[in-house]
């Protein structure tokens, strides 16, 4: 018994052998093969993400005329700002001005057709010192009157009509 243990300990040292040079070729082989395969994928992918990027509509980054106009107030003229997001969508910031009346427009902007404009986030205005901000979804639509898309929530908080329009 003591001698099977030596014996045993003999074996195992020299059954164990180095991998042979075939064995690292095609080690080295299946990783050339696998890193070809995933570049594959990586220039699919990317390709399919550029797809996805491209806007449906014509692209509205830049800088648009922005007026904001209602009864017994002198028209405010201004500019907001359109930075693409992602597809047809855009974060927009925007403010129009004349004396002590404001208006400011940030959010974002998705376009889901020709004509429509949805927008979310904050409108802010101070007309004739009262103040009301507009912070719930709503739409601009190419009601067909100009070449702009005009805000469809219309009555402020005093009960007046207001006019907001984006210029295309």
């Amino acid at each position: 018994m003591k001698i099977l243990v030596p014996i045993a300990i003999v074996a195992l040292l020299f059954s164990c052998k180095k991998n042979s040079p075939t064995e690292n070729k095609a080690l080295k082989d299946t990783l050339a093969s696998i890193d070809s395969i995933n570049a594959a994928r990586t220039k699919y992918n990317d390709s399919i993400k550029t797809l996805n990027d491209k806007n449906r509509f014509a692209d509205l980054s830049g800088s648009h005329n922005l007026k904001f106009s209602t009864d017994g107030v002198p028209a405010l003229n201004g500019s907001i700002s359109f930075q693409k997001k992602g597809r047809d969508t855009y974060d927009v910031a925007g403010q129009a001005k004349a004396g002590h009346n404001n208006l400011s427009i940030t959010g974002t902007i998705q376009r889901v057709s020709e004509k429509h404009l949805n927008f979310e986030g904050k409108i802010s205005q101070k007309i004739s010192g009262s103040r009301y901000d507009r912070t719930n979804k709503t739409t601009f639509f190419d009601e067909g009157k100009g070449n702009f898309w005009r805000l469809q929530d219309k009555i402020n908080g005093d009960g007046f009509v207001d006019y907001i329009d984006i210029s295309c």
